[in-house]
């Protein structure tokens, strides 16, 4: 029987209602200017409407994700699937406006996190002084809304690895922490001037570390805590419920991903251009090495194998996108798609782990891969940023700051996700009955059923 919950709405209403009392109104909207140390700025159409190109790209994804895991889960589970993703993009809006942005990208406090105040409501956005000061040709409303797009995508991302047994109002509650305590700070420590990684000298440069590896330690925490589903203990085999949906999410993917990554030039450029380049390629190659490595192994070609292969070269090129040049994105994507094939093989071989749709042997393994790859090859031929050069061009610092990073993310965002599960699971329990898990989820926590054709 389902029960009656107002705080939901009456949250909802109470924000709506703020919204009145505080709503951001601009008192003088700049088009150029000074920045505090004296440098000239000015907003560029061009790049504007390039960034307002890429900031829709990078939320087809997430409706592309949800194609892509709905179409791999069992018939019974994809419609709950599938709105994992879509309810993210509604969730994380509203947070990202109350206070979200400022969490990630508000004054720094101490490069760990960003002050709540800065841009509490939006106030200080639409009419600010300066746009960000990394991305001075587009205005800084712009810039908000463009990373709203990779917070929206971050918590769906991790929906694969408990996909089929979660409780949909735990996963909401779980979303809502993730975004404020784990998503929020690694956006403010790798992506503000401030933060303490980008101070350091990390380079990630659409989000290696803070979506993708964020997304896939978080996974492979919940697929802990969440433990296996009742099908894979009992040894059940249950097909993919529309391989079509999946080869039409990977389109959307990687479709969108020419956001996600040549956006992140924030401009429209030579950068924009290379990124967009490295992209392609990456996830070509990944997804060609997926399905000849299975057909080495004796396996047959699948159109499931390319899939998953291509969105691993999409999440290991990210963070190198715009600081490694053209040829060496087939050789990331085509070790990331190996590497990735083993860890996902191992684990299903092992049978210890319930990681439903791979989450972290894809994002989490490929997060890492593309870090660690940015960290050999990165070089300021290719983009001026870039001070130190990989460890292919002689130099060892990079790489050493990338191996030490690599460690903290994935300690950081491990536990803390662990404590998030925890904590939610005590107000709202996480995972469904035994009986709403076998008659599926879509039935159980929507009402709603898939009809086959």
């Amino acid at each position: 029987m389902n029960q009656k919950s107002y705080l939901p709405l009456i949250i909802l209403l109470v924000v709506s209602f703020a919204a009145v009392f505080l709503p951001a109104v601009p008192t003088e909207i700049l088009t150029k200017g000074t920045f505090p140390d004296g440098k000239p700025w000015e907003i560029s159409a061009g790049d504007t409407a390039w960034m307002l190109t890429a900031t829709a790209f990078v939320l087809l994804m997430t409706p592309g994700l949800a194609y892509f895991y709905g179409g791999m889960v069992n018939m019974r589970n994809v419609i709950s699937t599938m709105l994992q993703s879509f309810v993210s993009m509604g969730v994380i809006s509203v947070l990202w406006i109350v206070v979200g942005f400022s969490l990630a990208f508000g004054d720094s406090i101490g490069g760990f996190i960003g002050d709540p105040t800065t841009f509490f409501m939006f106030r200080n956005v639409l009419d600010a002084k300066a746009p960000w000061s990394l991305a001075p040709t587009i205005p800084l409303a712009l810039f908000a809304f463009f990373q709203l797009k990779f917070a929206i995508i971050t918590p769906a991302l991790i929906t694969g690895s408990f996909a089929e047994r979660v409780n949909f109002k735990g996963y909401v509650l779980f979303i809502v922490l993730f975004s404020l305590i784990v998503y929020s700070p690694l956006a403010h420590w790798t992506w503000h001037p401030e933060g303490f990684l980008f101070k350091l000298g990390v380079l990630d440069f659409a989000g290696g570390t803070v979506v993708h590896m964020s997304a896939g330690w978080a996974a492979l925490a919940a697929a802990i805590f969440l433990k296996k589903r009742k099908s894979m203990v009992e040894n059940e085999v249950h097909p993919p419920a529309n391989i079509p949906f999946v080869l039409l999410g990977t389109g959307l993917l990687w479709f969108g991903w020419f956001g996600f990554n040549a956006g992140s030039a924030v401009g429209a450029g030579t950068l924009a251009v290379s990124a967009f380049a490295t992209t392609n390629i990456a996830a070509a190659a990944a997804g060609l090495s997926w399905v000849l490595f299975d057909v080495a192994k004796g396996k047959k070609l699948s159109a499931l194998g390319f899939c998953i292969g291509a969105v691993v070269g999409l999440v290991a090129i990210t963070p190198a996108a715009g600081f490694v040049t053209i040829p060496t994105s087939i050789f990331i994507g085509t070790a990331a798609g190996i590497i990735s094939n083993i860890i996902a093989h191992w684990k299903a071989k092992s049978g210890k782990i319930d990681d439903t749709l791979d989450v972290f042997p894809c994002h989490g393994v490929g997060g890492m891969v593309g870090m660690v790859m940015t960290g050999i090859f990165a070089t300021s031929t290719v983009n001026s940023a870039v001070v130190e050069n990989g460890l292919a061009f002689g130099e060892t610092a990079l790489f050493l700051k990338h191996m030490l990073a690599l460690v903290i993310v994935s300690v950081f965002a491990f536990v803390v996700s662990y404590i998030l599960l925890v904590v939610t699971n005590a107000i709202v329990p996480l995972r469904v009955s035994e009986e709403e898990e076998r008659l599926g989820l879509d039935v159980s926590q929507h009402d709603e059923v898939l009809m086959e054709a």
